[in-house]
């Protein structure tokens, strides 16, 4: 009888022999959030690009950054806001954030506000890499924030396709829909995920599909994550809160826009969470 490894060699099979670990893991294990700081919160918010892009300005982002501002304030972050920077400014404030002490913080969180296209986003002149964006925070070159959360929200569409209404077979959602003035669309996409341990990846719309963005009370998905942080950013489980903000944009329509095939179009949201452990940001002692 020819045995097992014999035949993986015949074969010219490569496998990997994983041995079960005797470990009992906690369930409710969760991030330390009682260092010194909360940690950095970085916005980059853009509204304006350069004419050669062909990119529209972002109505209403600045709306979106203020009251991220606010919420970030409210659960003890470090707020910095940065408006319309050049591709070359993204990195170099990313690379100076990475390469700062986080030993006392809890964490690190990152906004960008801004149209995108494939694994790209759109500074105010050019596309940048997310990839590149992400890599800065990843345990090699990061140290401080290792077996630490590293946020990042994304408020750019994902591709081109609009998100049709579905109704229910068993229930008729009555909830009343938000008043709208114009809605507009952020150009293209985020696709890149980040490989490493404690990314959290927040997207304001799956992948393929556009984000809607009211140009006088800014994008759905910023309007929704603020109020769910409002209300129980100090006690929900982050993606539990995230849970719930997918849930509130879902139930939103176009009403008004001035591109007819987007009129009665909806959103989801979607994150990707590379955790380990559970997340919350309860109160800083006073």
């Amino acid at each position: 009888m020819i045995d097992s490894i014999q035949i993986a060699e015949e074969q010219n099979v490569t496998e990997t022999v994983a041995i079960p670990g005797s470990e009992v893991m906690d369930p409710e294990e969760k991030y330390k959030m009682n260092h010194k700081r909360r940690g950095l919160a970085l916005i980059f918010n853009h509204e304006q690009f350069h004419s050669l892009l062909g990119l529209p300005h972002r109505l209403g982002t600045c709306v979106d950054r203020d009251r991220l501002y606010t919420r970030f304030l409210e659960l003890g972050f470090e707020v910095i806001c940065y408006n319309n920077l050049k591709a070359e400014d993204v990195l170099c404030k990313m690379y100076e954030a990475s390469t700062a002490s986080h030993v006392d913080a809890d964490c690190f969180l990152c906004v960008f506000l801004t149209h995108g296209e494939g694994s790209h986003i759109y500074a105010s002149d050019a596309k940048v890499e997310m990839s590149m964006l992400t890599d800065f925070f990843k345990g090699d070159r990061c140290k401080s924030l290792v077996g630490k959360p590293k946020i990042f929200i994304i408020q750019a569409c994902r591709g081109d396709k609009h998100d049709e209404p579905a109704q229910p077979v068993d229930e008729v959602d009555s909830t009343p829909l938000p008043d709208s003035n114009e809605t507009q669309v952020d150009a293209a996409s985020v696709h890149t995920l980040p490989a490493g341990a404690d990314f959290l990846m927040c997207y304001s719309v799956a992948e393929g599909y556009v984000s809607y963005r009211n140009t006088q009370d800014g994008s759905w998905y910023i309007q929704d994550l603020c109020e769910v942080l409002a209300r129980y950013g100090t006690t929900l489980e982050i993606t539990e809160l995230l849970t719930l903000v997918n849930r509130k944009v879902s139930r939103r329509r176009v009403d008004i826009c001035n591109k007819p095939g987007a009129l009665g179009k909806k959103q989801i949201p979607c994150f990707a969470s590379m955790l380990t452990k559970k997340l919350r940001f309860l109160p800083k002692p006073q």
